[in-house]
This record gives C-alpha cells, sequence and structure tokens, in this order.
C-alpha cells in the first residue's frame, strides 16, 4: 500500500514513493545496485553532498518513510533521467515539462543532447519585456561556437539574482558550464573580506543582519563584486556574476547606471531573477549548512517575513522558475548530456 500524507507518512503534498520504486525496477536495479550507481553518478556530475546510498536509505524513500533532500532528489533524477515530478517527489507546476528524459548515452552523440540544453533554457522567461527568445538562442550560440570559434553577439554581463536558496548560484554556474563566460560569484570573491572586517568592527563574522552589515558592509562588498565585473567589462568579456542583487535589481537608478556604463564598452546586460517557494528556500539553506545562514534558520518566521516571493527587478528582465527545483534539475540532466559529449 502506498503511504500517503493522510497515514502521516508523508511530508510532502502529492509525494508519490512509489514512483521512485517503479522507476528503479523499470531500470532492472536493486536497491544495492541503484545505491551504487547514485554515488558514481553525482560523483561524476561533481554535485556536492553525495549521498551514502545505502539499501535501507533507498528502501526508504521508496516506502515513503523518509522524504529524499535535495541531494538525493537531484542524483536520483540524473539517475533515471526524469523530472522530480515524474519521479513522484512533487505534483508538477503549472505548464512544467514532466514527459521530458534525457536521451541515453549512445543516442546523445547525434545531436540529441542539443535537445537537453534547449529544455533547460525554456526555464529562462521573459520576466518584465526582455525578449527571452534571442537571449536563449545567444546562450545556445555561445555553447556551440565554444567548439568552433567566433561569436557574432556582443559581450553581456548577466545579473543571477535571488533570495538565499533560491538556487541562483547553481544556475548562474550552469549557463557559465554553456557559454564558458567567466563566472563571477559574491560570496568566494568577497568572503575572505568581509568577515575579518565584520570582526574588526565588532560583530560577528557571520552578520549578513545587523545594520551594521547592511550599513558598513554590504555597499562595500558589492561595490567590490562590481568592480571585479566592470574590470571584465572595459575588456568586453562577457561575464556571469551572481549575488542576491535584492537592491540594486529593485533599485531603478543604479540598473540604468549600470546599463550605461556597460553600454559605452559596447557590453549589454541581462538581469535574470531566479523564482524560488519558500519551502524549496528554507530546504537549501538547511542542507547547505553555510554558517552565514545561521540566523536565517534560527529566526526563519522572522526572516521570511521579509522575503517577497514576487519581488521583481525594476528593468526589463529574465525570469527563471525555479519552485521546487524544477528549473535546477533541467539544468543537472543538460549538464549531464552535454558533458557526454567530447568538446
Amino acid at each position: 500500500m502506498v503511504k500517503t500524507e493522510a497515514d502521516g507518512v508523508g511530508k510532502r503534498a502529492g509525494w508519490r514513493p512509489d514512483k521512485l520504486r517503479e522507476h528503479r525496477e523499470r531500470h532492472g536495479l536493486t536497491l544495492e545496485e541503484a545505491g551504487e550507481r547514485l554515488r558514481l553518478v553525482a560523483e561524476q556530475a561533481g554535485l556536492k553532498d553525495v549521498p551514502a546510498a545505502n539499501p535501507q536509505t533507498l528502501s526508504q524513500h521508496e516506502t515513503g518513510e523518509s522524504y529524499p533532500g535535495p541531494p538525493y532528489r537531484r542524483v536520483y533524477c540524473l539517475l533515471y533521467r526524469a523530472t522530480e515530478p515524474s519521479l513522484g517527489f512533487r505534483p508538477a507546476l503549472p505548464g512544467e515539462e514532466t514527459k521530458f528524459e534525457v536521451t541515453p548515452l549512445p543516442e546523445q552523440r547525434n545531436g540529441l543532447h542539443v535537445i537537453a540544453v534547449e529544455r533547460a533554457l525554456t526555464r529562462i522567461a521573459d520576466g518584465d519585456g526582455f525578449d527571452s527568445y534571442s537571449w536563449q538562442q545567444r546562450v545556445m550560440e555561445a555553447w556551440k561556437r565554444r567548439r568552433t570559434g567566433g561569436d557574432p553577439h556582443k559581450p553581456c554581463v548577466v545579473l543571477v539574482g535571488g533570495f538565499a536558496g533560491s538556487g541562483k548560484t547553481e544556475f548562474a554556474r550552469f549557463l557559465t558550464q554553456l557559454t564558458g563566460w567567466p563566472l563571477v560569484d559574491k560570496d568566494p570573491l568577497t568572503r575572505p573580506l568581509v568577515e575579518p572586517l565584520l570582526t574588526a568592527l565588532g560583530s560577528q563574522a557571520h552578520d549578513r543582519h545587523t545594520d551594521l552589515y547592511r550599513e558598513k558592509v554590504r555597499p562595500a562588498e558589492y561595490a567590490a563584486l562590481m568592480q571585479a565585473v566592470h574590470s571584465n567589462v572595459s575588456c568586453g568579456i562577457s561575464t556571469v556574476v551572481t549575488a542576491p542583487f535584492i537592491a540594486e535589481l529593485t533599485d531603478q537608478a543604479w540598473m540604468e547606471r549600470l546599463i550605461n556604463k556597460c553600454a559605452s564598452h559596447g557590453v549589454d546586460v541581462a538581469p535574470i531573477w531566479v523564482q524560488c517557494d519558500v519551502e524549496s528556500m528554507h530546504e537549501y539553506i538547511s542542507h547547505r549548512g553555510a554558517a552565514r545562514d545561521a540566523w536565517k534558520l534560527e529566526r526563519w518566521q522572522e526572516y521570511i517575513a521579509t522575503v517577497n516571493v514576487n519581488l521583481r527587478p525594476s528593468v526589463p528582465h529574465l525570469v527563471v522558475d525555479n519552485r521546487m527545483g524544477a528549473a535546477i534539475s533541467l539544468a543537472d540532466q543538460a549538464r549531464q548530456a552535454i558533458g557526454a559529449v567530447p568538446v
């Protein structure tokens, strides 16, 4: 009998653990074999938090005793070449492609791996006045021309913003892997300076919520981030930059200054907002275990009261719908597909 939320076991609405077992049996795998494959796939994909994947844990997932966390769900999707809805982890979002499956390895060499990338890029949609189709074409061209040389488009600065745990860093990495454009990530770039500065000012190294951080440290942090971006802009180099950008993307004057400065160097700007739901953000923040998130998790209701899930940039922009991890799941599968093709 399938256990459901009505039985007091399920932790997610619409969770169908029996679907996971069906996929394993369809692939002809025992629990032990599935565990071995899960570990191998995770290592090959370079995913963090590679699951132990012992038979007992997998059995708990399939019987509904334990809901798989983000690392497990990502690797299950890669192993079975399926989406979260088709594996029964959650219901499909409106308009979500639930039947798409990445073509098996032997067929990927005839060009069908391109479809995996195209499907992933469809998660980038027009948010407000931005031509999403043309920009998707730009990314596809950059990916294809990495193998042949040359690019007819102007350089582009891609601002990938969103709330903590929305999946913005993962999506920015995906774009970088496709295009070869350098990635400028706020946290690893500025943390070695931000944390000692906070300590020197009498605060905690992981403070990201006090007035001291917001008024004294954050402006310098973002200034350093954008200086790194402007260094690439002055050289005419396309760049993917990721940070929350909550204040910046909603500040019309700030965005216009950036767009004008980039335009003076012949560089376009593409703001991308990563949309996510509150439950998924909490889940991913909990699993990544970053010290800077401790305050958020300890005071979650207080923190989430400051989060406007309907927030959008003040200028024409693109939107990635990553509610329930939908976009990252497709990005994972696209990366797996193109990784099997010699560059």
